[in-house]
């Protein structure tokens, strides 16, 4: 399996902050036209494939509020928000920077805390049949 490395040149880094979500949770605020919004994408936290959907807030800004097991899960925000407890152990207050890696453009994302580098596994995004075909499977 082809691995590749946050600091490699390849790899787009993209400063995101930690912003409150409701009263006790908190998001990943992302830069304006970063991530398709409305998307589930992958999302690498600690070594682990997630799930996670980009959302937009009331005023446009886009984010991430969970990661997930499952895209359907993402989509439906249930089940463990796997986001939460990253966010708690990493102790990253609101109003801190993440860095969130694009390691395969609208498929793939790493999140980790600045000045930590870490490795993925190198992955493609699916052929647009093949990620149809999931997407029907994953709804019935």
């Amino acid at each position: 399996m082809d691995r590749i490395s946050s600091e490699n040149p390849a790899v787009e880094t993209l400063r995101a902050r930690v912003a409150r979500h409701g009263a006790r949770r908190k998001r990943i605020a992302l830069p304006e036209d970063s991530l398709p919004e409305g998307e589930v994408v992958r999302l690498v936290i600690d070594d682990t494939t997630y799930h996670a959907r980009i959302e937009s807030g009331f005023a446009g800004d886009p984010h991430i509020s969970g990661a997930y097991e499952t895209p359907e899960m993402a989509r439906e925000g249930s089940g463990p928000n796997h986001l939460q407890t990253w966010l708690d152990e990493a102790a990253r207050p609101v109003g801190g920077s993440v860095l969130l890696d694009e390691i395969e453009p609208e498929f793939a994302y790493g999140l980790r805390k600045p000045g930590e580098e870490v490795v993925y596994e190198a992955v493609e995004k699916p052929k647009e049949s093949l990620a149809n075909i999931a997407r029907d499977l994953e709804e019935q």
